[in-house]
């Protein structure tokens, strides 16, 4: 679901003017990273954005260091709920371990759809990523963005209902690339993925389906614009594949705005737009997700 945010590299500037906001860069990277450069947590439990994967990794700690966080997420729709708790661990500012755990709540729409008021979906999400090149804080001077890889395998708990709506299996593993480029003397920050997926609503109604069953590539972008040092809003674009012959699926969008309180907690705000799901429309929603970490 929905998700949101942010601008992880983007929080690092605190002026939009050129020279003022290269100042920002300190000479040794000893002090710790500069603020939300690790981005806040993804609906999947990465750093990066809310419903788009980043190439930041998470937490505080520089080449030499660990850093980590912790997240609660929370998306309240007309007819579902979705909530999602995980936790990350950033290593030596090069690997990302993540984990997270899903939950989607049918609420009342469960009796609609014949699987009982406040039915719930559970999936777990473990994944790893792996920066290879490029710094979208520190390259200024190169056009070069920075990129990473990585992968999530998740597990839902639904296998019998996924199965009886067409689903082909309750486990999957998605393949993604990711680049971004931080514009620091205009406040930009740009980002976009490429994610290589079967996922059926990103996993909550299973993988694979009766109209497809093959993993496709589907983009994940998005853009913030810094307002101050700690405060930043944008706009995320998330694609999906169709496999479900008895329900379409539609992409995700959201605008949302990430306060930075300080190095230790973040809060992000955002309405999303989820489009259909489940055979329900209009699934619009505010979201809201909390981090702490170091």
């Amino acid at each position: 679901m929905t998700s949101r945010v942010w601008a992880p590299a983007l929080l690092i500037a605190a002026t939009a003017g050129s020279a003022e906001a290269q100042s920002l860069i300190p000479d040794s990277r000893g002090g710790g990273k500069l603020l939300l450069t690790g981005g806040v947590s993804t609906i999947e439990g990465s750093g990066g954005g809310g419903l788009s994967t980043w190439v930041t990794i998470t937490g505080y700690g520089e080449e030499d260091g660990i850093g980590g966080n912790a997240h609660v997420t929370i998306v309240d729709l007309p007819d579902y709920q979705f909530r999602t708790a995980g936790v990350a661990v950033g290593l030596w500012d090069r690997v990302e371990l993540s984990a997270a755990r899903q939950a989607f709540d049918t609420g009342e729409t469960g009796a609609l759809l014949g699987l009982g008021e406040g039915f719930t979906f559970t999936q777990d999400v473990i994944g790893v990523k792996v920066r290879l090149t490029g710094d979208a804080v520190y390259d200024q001077d190169s056009w070069m963005p920075q990129i990473a890889i990585g992968l999530q395998h998740k597990s839902n708990d639904q296998g019998a209902i996924i199965a009886a709506v067409g689903g082909q299996d309750d486990q999957g593993t998605e393949f993604y690339i990711a680049a971004s480029k931080l514009f620091l003397a205009e406040s930009v920050l740009v980002s976009g993925a490429v994610r290589w997926t079967n996922a059926n609503q990103t996993g909550l109604l299973g993988f694979g389906g009766d109209a497809s069953d093959d993993h496709e590539a589907q983009f994940e972008g998005s853009v913030g614009w810094l307002l101050s040092r700690n405060l930043v809003v944008g706009a995320e674009y998330r694609t999906k594949p169709d496999n479900l012959s008895f329900a379409g699926e539609d992409d995700w969008f959201d605008v949302y705005a990430a306060w930075g309180i300080n190095k230790h907690l973040s809060v992000t705000a955002a309405w999303a737009d989820l489009g259909s799901i489940a055979t329900f429309d209009d699934q619009r929603g505010l979201y809201l997700s909390v981090q702490a970490g170091f």
